[in-house]
């Protein structure tokens, strides 16, 4: 029998995602040294991100932060490495978690959006590439 699971609708769901995302993120044999190396206060760097998507959903926060500036540091730190495949594997795990926890249209926006930051994102870093 499968679970009934409901839409993103707060706070709370979203940083449940966060949270279980960044679990997924973290233990990644391919991707997961870019955050472990880069963060290091993971409490509040997940306060950050729920901010960051709360906003990006809901329109009620204000978020204090500038993603491409954050990325493209990354990928100087790390050489210019980051392709597209570290962003594919970061795309699944956003879709299956999603899928995991909640369904409906908050789902589906969150689907797209993170796609269209992602491209958005890497197009920038690639850019920012001398």
């Amino acid at each position: 029998m499968k679970k009934e699971l409901k839409d993103i609708t707060n706070r709370e769901d979203i940083s449940l995602l966060v949270r279980t995302f960044y679990d997924k993120i973290r233990a990644d044999q391919e991707i997961g040294f870019y955050f472990n190396e880069m963060i290091n206060d993971w409490d509040e760097h997940l306060d950050k991100l729920t901010d960051f998507w709360e906003m990006n959903l809901f329109g009620n926060k204000f978020y204090k932060g500038n993603p491409l500036e954050a990325h493209v540091n990354v990928d100087k730190h790390f050489g210019g490495k980051i392709g597209p495949n570290e962003f594919g594997i970061w795309l699944n795990h956003w879709a299956q978690t999603l899928d995991e926890l909640f369904e409906g249209e908050n789902v589906d926006i969150l689907k797209r959006r993170a796609r269209k930051m992602g491209t958005f994102i890497y197009m920038g870093m690639f850019n920012s590439r001398s």
